[in-house]
């Protein structure tokens, strides 16, 4: 199978999958290696194709697809070392974390996809970002990040806020 046939059958996959399909099942189902299906997503994502890359597989965005709920951008500031505890916050809230995002002095703002919406998803981001050699994206701004955060409605974001205000990751310029 070539390249192009390849790209075909990942994109069919996605298409008919509700659930995310991890890198790693995608290459040995095609016997190929996990950076040829890196190289396959980001030549789809160049065609178009909608694929969402995230920390456990990817997933096709559906045209017109919009949150259901209420979204805010939270900004949050914490070392490394609480990232667990700020996700598990969150997502024991009823949060589903979007992203993360951090201002780079060269690049401008950088996100990372996550879509982390239960304990299990953090505890598998936790897992790999300690299994692998990666670092957050915090660490490239002194701990200073936002996330796109989704809850039901706006009286559960604000629980949300006030919980991450109560462990002091919820960022606050001090003002002269």
């Amino acid at each position: 199978m070539n390249g192009q046939e390849r790209r075909r059958e990942i994109r069919e996959l996605l298409e008919s999958s509700a659930a995310k399909i991890r890198g790693s099942d995608l290459a040995k189902r095609f016997s190929v290696s996990r950076q040829v299906i890196v190289g396959d997503v980001a030549l789809l994502k160049a065609e178009g194709v909608p694929v969402v890359s995230t920390p456990r597989g990817y997933i096709l965005k559906r045209e017109g697809e919009k949150p259901c709920g209420y979204l805010e951008t939270l900004v949050c500031c914490h070392d490394a070392a609480h990232t667990e505890e700020e996700l598990t916050i969150m997502v024991s809230l009823g949060a589903l974390v979007h992203n993360v995002s951090v201002e780079h002095e060269v690049y401008g703002t950088l996100t990372g996809s996550l879509e982390i919406g239960t304990l299990e998803e953090v505890r598998d981001f936790i897992r790999a970002m300690r299994g692998g050699h990666s670092l957050l994206l915090s660490t490239l701004s002194g701990g200073i990040h936002s996330h796109l955060v989704e809850t039901k409605d706006r009286e559960h974001m604000e629980q949300v806020k006030e919980a991450l205000r109560k462990a002091g990751f919820l960022y606050h310029k001090e003002e002269p």
